[in-house]
């Protein structure tokens, strides 16, 4: 007796949700390479346990969760930070932000990826996945306490960040 096949493929996903994909790795990883690299990890990975999914409307989710964990095996890999290298000064915090702030992207990555990849992961699945502290504590199997600390410092870093006036392109004109 024949196994049964999923009902969707792998070039079926990377059709469906290839650009979403993409677009989270490179909000974690900060260069088109690395997330072009940890796309198509994650893709092969999908691959792999493809199996495993078992309701198609659920996949954008699922790779996500692949993404994730490609991203921090490759975290333990490099070893962690240590505090003191963290460069994170919280007494630099500007006051509170208007309401409407219209923001660059381009910044917005850039001031991304200054934050250290345990910090910036976090960033990401708050706001980008929506994920609650305790969501995200559950899945990076951590102490919220520790969710909530590295979301408020990464927070701080990138206030800070995008309430510096952009200073590109001032003084390239002669």
């Amino acid at each position: 007796m024949a196994a049964e096949q999923p009902s969707m493929d792998v070039a079926q996903l990377v059709a469906d949700h290839h650009e979403s994909v993409y677009r989270y790795a490179f909000r974690l990883c900060g260069s088109a390479a690395d997330a072009e690299d940890l796309t198509q990890q994650t893709f092969l990975a999908a691959h792999r346990s493809l199996g495993q999914l078992r309701e198609p409307a659920s996949a954008r989710s699922w790779l996500w969760a692949i993404l994730r964990n490609c991203f921090l095996k490759e975290l333990r890999r490099s070893g962690p930070v240590p505090a003191a290298d963290l460069n994170l000064d919280l007494d630099a915090i500007p006051g509170e932000l208007p309401d409407e702030v219209e923001i660059d992207q381009e910044r917005l990555q850039e001031a991304l990826g200054e934050l250290p990849e345990v910090f910036r992961l976090v960033v990401v699945m708050y706001y980008f996945e929506d994920c609650s502290y305790r969501e995200i504590a559950e899945r990076l199997d951590m102490p919220i306490g520790t969710v909530m600390s590295r979301l408020a410092r990464a927070k701080g870093h990138l206030r800070t960040k995008l309430a510096e006036p952009a200073t590109e392109g001032i003084g390239d004109r002669g």
